[in-house]
């Protein structure tokens, strides 16, 4: 009988091949994004909070933030050198670089009637287009139409996805696509009771409540940290969180400088228990992060490729 040898190792040498060949195509971004729609992730919801205008020196250890260093802190992980995009101000191009990661050239805090773009090239485009379900949370809209202006409290500049013409039908406030998916954010609670809540949730309180401003005279970081530890507890004991959730809480950017700020992050997947590190992060981390967490490959920028994420903060990641 002849030796099946030769024939055995030519198919071992073509699998071979082919492996490597798969491997180096993965590997090598094409043209267009690739979804796998994040089902190997651990991780399957996502919550961002984000708060307003305050270096992390000046929240950390202050006395009139009890929640988030009594609380938050002990149980968390967080960052030491968080930062917002280098000379990225006022606030809008900090909160579009959390969508696209990349500012797009604006540099002003106008309506989107202003500085509306014409891209799809941002992150709940790719959520939309791969299945996976999205909804912003902002706080003291009504929720009847696209808001596309300051209601105050309400900051339009604090909602990214307003400024992406895809998504709001070039600038209709009767979108159905923007009023869908923008909702109040006391709709947020009952999502999560419900089971009802997407996987990917951006979450904005109102002016008076994100610590850059009080609006009533008490001092905005107790303010704050009064908001966060109402309805932090809500999002940590809902079933979308204990079965595979992470919340990140940050801050759109710096009052002095460009930081640090901050970046606390909870989960059934972090290391926690007061775990800090000091590896320079930027809002690209947080958006790298998400995107790993999701399968959205390539990254929507080079400058995101080339960026740390989050995954140090994890015991398990994605």
């Amino acid at each position: 009988m002849r030796s099946r040898t030769p024939v055995l190792l030519a198919a071992v040498l073509l699998l071979g091949l082919a492996s490597a060949k798969t491997s180096r195509n993965l590997a090598e971004p094409g043209p267009s994004p690739q979804v796998s729609g994040g089902t190997a992730s651990h991780i399957q919801t996502v919550f961002l909070i984000v708060m307003a205008k305050h270096n992390w020196s000046s929240i950390k250890g202050n006395t009139n933030a009890p929640y988030i260093n009594g609380t938050l802190l002990p149980i968390a992980s967080h960052a030491e050198s968080y930062y917002n995009r280098l000379r990225i101000h006022p606030d809008l191009p900090n909160y579009v670089y959390l969508e696209a990661g990349r500012s797009l050239g604006i540099v002003t805090n106008d309506p989107p009637s202003i500085n509306h773009q014409n891209v799809t090239s941002h992150l709940v485009r790719r959520l939309a287009d791969a299945g996976i379900s999205w909804k912003a949370y902002e706080e003291s809209i009504s929720g009847d139409v696209c808001p596309l202006t300051d209601s105050l409290p309400y900051v339009v500049a604090h909602n990214p996805f307003v400024y992406f013409d895809d998504m709001t039908g070039s600038l209709d406030p009767n979108s159905d696509d923007c009023i869908a998916h923008i909702r109040p954010f006391t709709e947020l609670a009952l999502d999560l009771q419900q089971g009802t809540v997407a996987r990917y949730n951006f979450i904005v309180p109102n002016r008076c409540n994100d610590m850059a401003t009080s609006c009533d005279g008490r001092n905005q970081i107790r303010k704050g940290d009064t908001w966060l530890s109402q309805n932090v507890p809500v999002i940590l004991n809902s079933a979308a969180y204990q079965s595979g959730g992470a919340l990140f809480i940050t801050w759109d950017q710096a009052e002095i400088g460009d930081g640090p700020i901050g970046m606390i992050v909870l989960s059934p997947f972090a290391r926690g228990n007061g775990y800090q590190n000091s590896t320079y992060y930027h809002h690209g981390a947080m958006l790298r992060t998400v995107e790993e967490i999701f399968g959205l490959i390539p990254p929507l920028t080079q400058d995101i490729a080339h960026d740390a994420d989050l995954s140090k903060m994890f015991a398990v990641f994605p």
